[in-house]
């Protein structure tokens, strides 16, 4: 059954008596096109499991199952139970687990490794990428749709006005890189913005060195809490951490960077180095 066309889409929303919810960021795709790229280039072949989070009416299921040894669709609505049931009725390596992707333990979904794929709601983008990073699921690979703005703060580099918090916490743990952008014609109903399909590769190691992880993100939120202020400005007004300036000037001195200048200037070596030095001050 190819339900990745507009008639064939509005027949089984209206078949199945669904209207789409704003809140949950329903917007399917319709075109076959855009989901066997993303099957491709997320590298899905027989042996993999993949877990998909919001499959919809199941067009991204569809496509990842006729590659990968199993797919486990992960679903919030449970509307939407009696069309999966249809459209997915012909594949044997399908599991739809209803669920929230928020809360869920995904590596109790699967045994071993795998990869991640979907075309995710964009009202919870970030809290579902931070949350498979930080949380060390097993995954090994992350293929999102996302909005197109996100994407581009995901692989900032240090300087810009699209670089912060994300962009760190993303690039802390995985290399990252957009693949395509898609159009807002290509979903029903269309969203008002262009979307693009972002690969994470899950590093096993971080790429720099960090004393702990918790304070080095504490230090990172305290940078960004305030963009327009200097370094020094907002690491010693840090409500989150309670620095003294005396200490903030010791640690800015000693590693070198200016005290002038603004979080969004500092790259991820900088952060790593300047909250290594801020833990080492603060514990003496």
């Amino acid at each position: 059954m190819d339900i990745a066309k507009p008639s064939k889409t509005k027949e089984l929303l209206r078949r199945h008596n669904l209207e789409l919810k704003k809140s949950l960021g329903q917007n399917f795709l319709i075109d076959n096109n855009i989901l066997d790229k993303i099957v491709d280039l997320a590298n899905v072949n027989e042996e993999d499991t993949v877990i998909e989070i919001g499959p919809g009416i199941g067009s991204l299921t569809q496509k990842l199952a006729e590659k990968a040894a199993k797919v486990v669709a992960v679903e919030v609505d449970q509307r939407l139970e009696e069309v999966l049931e249809e459209t997915l009725d012909e594949y044997n390596n399908i599991e739809v687990v209803f669920d929230d992707a928020l809360e869920v333990d995904f590596d109790d979904l699967v045994d071993g490794e795998y990869k991640i794929v979907a075309n995710l709601p964009y009202y919870i983008t970030t809290p579902i990428v931070m949350r498979l990073l930080e949380e060390g699921f097993n995954v090994e690979q992350i293929v999102f749709m996302v909005q197109r703005e996100v994407a581009e703060r995901m692989v900032a580099d240090p300087g810009g006005k699209d670089y912060g918090v994300l962009s760190i916490g993303i690039q802390f743990h995985t290399t990252a890189e957009i693949l395509f952008d898609v159009p807002p014609d290509v979903f029903i109903p269309q969203p008002k913005v262009h979307s693009s399909v972002v690969s994470l590769d899950v590093l096993e190691e971080a790429p720099v060195e960090v004393v702990s992880e918790e304070f080095f993100f504490k230090i990172v939120n305290a940078g960004f809490q305030q963009r327009r202020k200097t370094i020094r400005n907002s690491l010693s007004k840090a409500a989150n951490i309670n620095l003294s300036r005396d200490l903030v000037d010791e640690a800015l001195e000693s590693v070198a960077i200016d005290s002038r200048r603004r979080a969004e200037k500092l790259s991820l070596e900088q952060f790593a180095t300047l909250s290594n030095k801020i833990y080492e001050l603060f514990h003496k």
